[in-house]
């Protein structure tokens, strides 16, 4: 699709909201580790685990029958030992059912990811602004110095080069994150890294307006769920505190001969 069409994904953590939008057509599902904050209720994405990302993985590959899911490994399952990374990264695939999986890092990741793709496992990269070294660099865009622009620049050349078959560029600006796609052969998918990539990723959550908390500069609410979500509920309380719901056309109906015949055997 590079170079021919522009790449749309999005976030799915769960069945049915996978079934909806691989219906609609959306090529790579990624089930991020953002379902920690949106799904879990955690602050952050560091505490998810393999297991819960796992869980959440199954159900999202069910709803799918053609879009790419993208298992995203959590914080430190991926650290350790290049040996932990592929044990965990094939948890994803024999286990969660997903076609490759998503890590943070750029050149200091390079022999994992070259050990993950020679064992088979398709590699997406993410670098600059890393949600899980949020402790270290903060929740702020990266690559605004020369310095950061040319580390970004060397991490996307050594992603392409380790075998990655894609990018994810996060919070970059925009002339930065261009310019990196135009130099690697492989798709770009930008969050918060303006129109020049070669694709685009969204939470699900921010772009649907369901998740409340906050809404991040990069996203674009296409709806307030939120909003309709709160109203339907309040009209659903009312109702059923008035006794107007359920009406005799949310009931199911019996034979007034067999109801007779039971209340007399009663």
């Amino acid at each position: 699709m590079k170079g021919k069409e522009k790449v749309p994904m999005l976030t799915a953590y769960d069945y049915t909201t996978a079934k909806l939008l691989d219906e609609v057509g959306v090529p790579l599902l990624l089930v991020g580790d953002s379902l920690g904050m949106v799904m879990l209720g955690y602050e952050s994405t560091i505490p998810v685990t393999m297991e819960e990302m796992l869980h959440h993985t199954r159900a999202v590959v069910r709803g799918s029958k053609r879009a790419m899911v993208i298992g995203d490994m959590p914080f430190m399952t991926y650290h350790i030992s290049v040996a932990e990374a592929l044990r965990n990264a094939a948890r994803f695939i024999q286990e969660g059912g997903a076609q490759a999986v998503k890590l943070e890092g750029g050149e200091m990741m390079v022999e994992t990811v070259h050990r993950l793709v020679s064992c088979g496992i398709p590699v997406m990269g993410h670098i600059g602004l890393t949600p899980q070294s949020a402790l270290q660099i903060g929740l702020k865009a990266q690559g605004r110095t020369p310095e950061e622009a040319l580390r970004l620049v060397k991490d996307a050349l050594a992603l392409e080069q380790a075998g990655a078959f894609a990018i994810v560029l996060e919070s970059v600006p925009f002339a930065l994150a261009e310019f990196i796609t135009q130099k690697v052969a492989i798709p770009t998918i930008g969050i918060g890294a303006g129109p020049g990539t070669d694709g685009q990723v969204q939470v699900i959550h921010d772009m649907l307006g369901s998740y409340t908390d906050f809404v991040p500069r990069h996203a674009k609410q296409y709806v307030k769920l939120a909003d309709l979500i709160r109203k339907a509920v309040a009209e659903y309380t009312q109702e059923v505190k008035a006794g107007t719901f359920p009406t005799e056309a949310h009931s199911y109906k019996i034979d007034p001969q067999v109801l007779e015949e039971g209340k007399k055997r009663t």
